[in-house]
């Protein structure tokens, strides 16, 4: 019972409004505060005109036991003189009452007096302690107005001391109790008007209170509002919204910041998955359109073949049939193994980078095949180094031969990449242009999964040149291997070269077929290189033609600046040795990146 009226409430509590909530918090707390204060200042001011009577009472008291012969008749003990506000009563060393010697009138003839110890008793009153005393209230006439009944009724302060006086020179001395009182009535009045003016200031600062906590609070969550709105037009599908912007510093601020960094990545997930969806139907129509091709073929020339089997000479066409047959299905089987290749690859499987691959062999194999292929077509080896022109550093191409490297990656895998970039130069250049292979090694100051989480396109490259700036300046970072194949035939134009890594994208389709082609070449390569954290892109040759770079991360770090340090202090140790040994010393320098 006690968890299901938990649960009720807490429902009933969620579903109220945050300003709601928020303007009533306000409002708990100036209540709080003020009754607190109200009856702070309450308790304070009743104390202090309690204390300010007792002295009062004390002070007459000792001035009516100075004079109390002069207070009373010898023989009537009537009062001679004195204040009218006093209440004042004389008793013997029995406690039986003398006389009253003040009795104080209110109008009206209203007569109120303290209640007091009976006679000859002193009841639990202490001698020099004052104390609170009921009134008895004596009417006058039979018609009295409220405010004199009201101060009538009011309670007594009243104080009890000894008193001792001389009858003459010849008698002894006599002596008795005195009960000096002060109507509380004037500091009752005093407090409840406190009071009164208290709550009305109380009543005004409560609602002045909630009015200005209401505005505050409202422009406060304006904020969250504007971000309630956005958050509703991203539901109705406009990722393109974003929260309004505020200083960092504040919770909104930090709110909106974090909040905008996920739409973005939303967004971006968003639009990925829709290029994705549509690379994929593209993917498969293509593919359906590549496999309807060599099917095509086959069938035809299937049927043509059994048309043609009872005529004369059906052998020696039965021959070229079954030639265009195998030809189609060879290009089939090409086609599947690559489509296979290009899903292991999308999966994660089908390749094993913690193999040790010697690079440089790789490369000088494959000009070795290009050459074969091409025996007319000049290959030029060397080693690449970062350039630095007028405005910007590049990637510069120096012949010599090229570095031994040596990288962890799959080596079946990094040699079709190779292979698949050669097959390229050799489908879509003339035969006789020249190449130029480079391979060379570059600290650069980039993270690991941020290379190949970028663009193949030239922007990509020149934020890898300028990565390879920064850490060959300040020595550090990781060494990244880069393999350039540089040809000098027709090209690809700018706008197109960042599509030649799209699946079967070719750039001439007829020549393409006419080689054995099916433009998924590049794909497996973009696809090999991604899952060694590396990088691939396209760029213009100088003077024309296609550049194909590729970064493979080495695994190695460079120099940190303590190697660095040492490195110098022992090059200023070898200062006076001379130059030609300083040059065999640095011309060996790329042989220690294996």
């Amino acid at each position: 019972m006690f968890d299901w009226f938990r649960s009720t409430a807490r429902r009933r509590l969620d579903a109220v409004p945050l300003s709601t909530k928020l303007l009533a918090c306000m409002l708990v707390l100036l209540l709080v505060g003020t009754v607190g204060i109200s009856l702070s200042i309450r308790q304070l001011v009743s104390k202090y005109l309690l204390d300010k009577t007792d002295t009062q009472l004390s002070q007459q008291a000792e001035l009516v036991y100075n004079n109390v012969d002069l207070l009373r008749h010898k023989d009537t003990n009537q009062v001679a003189a004195g204040p009218t506000d006093y209440f004042l009563q004389i008793r013997d060393t029995h406690n039986a009452v003398v006389g009253d010697a003040l009795v104080p009138t209110l109008k009206e003839g209203v007569v109120s007096v303290p209640t007091l110890p009976p006679d000859g008793s002193m009841g639990s009153v202490e001698l020099n302690k004052p104390f609170t005393a009921p009134a008895v209230v004596r009417m006058g006439g039979p018609q009295t107005s409220r405010s004199t009944m009201v101060a009538a009724q009011a309670p007594w302060r009243v104080l009890a001391l000894r008193w001792v006086a001389k009858v003459d020179d010849n008698t002894t001395n006599v002596g008795g109790v005195v009960y000096i009182g002060l109507s509380l009535s004037d500091q009752i009045d005093t407090v409840n008007r406190l009071t009164r003016y208290c709550t009305l200031v109380s009543i005004i600062i409560v609602l002045l209170g909630g009015v200005i906590a209401s505005l505050l609070i409202q422009q406060t969550l304006n904020p969250l509002k504007r971000i309630e709105k956005t958050a509703a037009k991203i539901a109705a599908g406009d990722l393109s919204q974003r929260v309004p912007s505020a200083p960092e510093n504040t919770e909104v601020g930090s709110l909106a910041a974090s909040l905008n960094i996920m739409l973005a990545r939303i967004e971006r997930s968003f639009r990925e998955q829709e290029e994705t969806t549509e690379k994929m139907k593209r993917f498969v129509s293509d593919a359906s359109h590549e496999l309807r091709t060599p099917l095509a073929t086959i069938h035809g020339y299937s049927e043509l073949y059994a048309m043609q089997r009872d005529t004369p000479g059906a052998l020696e066409r039965a021959d070229e049939s079954i030639a265009h047959i195998e030809a189609s299905s060879s290009r089939m089987t090409l086609l599947v193994e690559d489509l296979l290749s290009l899903a292991r690859l999308d999966e994660g499987r089908g390749i094993d980078i913690t193999q040790r691959v010697q690079l440089t062999i790789l490369l000088a194999d494959a000009a070795d095949d290009l050459h074969a292929l091409d025996p007319d077509r000049g290959i030029t080896r060397g080693v690449v180094r970062l350039g630095s022109g007028p405005g910007e550093s590049y990637l510069r191409f120096e012949q010599g031969d090229m570095p031994q490297v040596t990288l962890k990656g799959d080596g079946s895998r990094l040699r079709q990449v190779i292979t698949n970039i050669v097959g390229n130069i050799h489908r879509y250049t003339p035969a006789d242009s020249p190449v130029e292979v480079a391979l060379g090694v570059l600290p650069a100051s980039i993270e690991l999964g941020r290379l190949s989480s970028m663009a193949s396109d030239a922007a990509s490259l020149r934020r890898f040149i300028e990565a390879a700036e920064v850490g060959q300046s300040l020595r550090n970072g990781m060494d990244y291997a880069v393999v350039r194949f540089i040809d000098h035939g027709p090209g690809v134009p700018e706008s197109s070269q960042s599509q030649i890594f799209e699946r079967f994208y070719t750039a001439d389709p007829s020549r393409a077929r006419q080689k054995g082609g099916t433009g998924l070449g590049m794909s497996i390569a973009q696809s090999v290189v991604k899952a060694h954290h590396g990088f691939i892109c396209a760029s213009t040759s100088q003077g024309g033609g296609l550049t194909l770079t590729v970064v493979l991360p080495t695994g190695a770090n460079h120099v940190n600046p303590e190697q660095a340090a040492e490195r110098e202090g022992a090059g200023a140790k070898t200062k006076g040795k001379p130059k030609p040994e300083k040059r065999s010393k640095r011309s060996k320098e790329p042989k220690a990146t294996k």
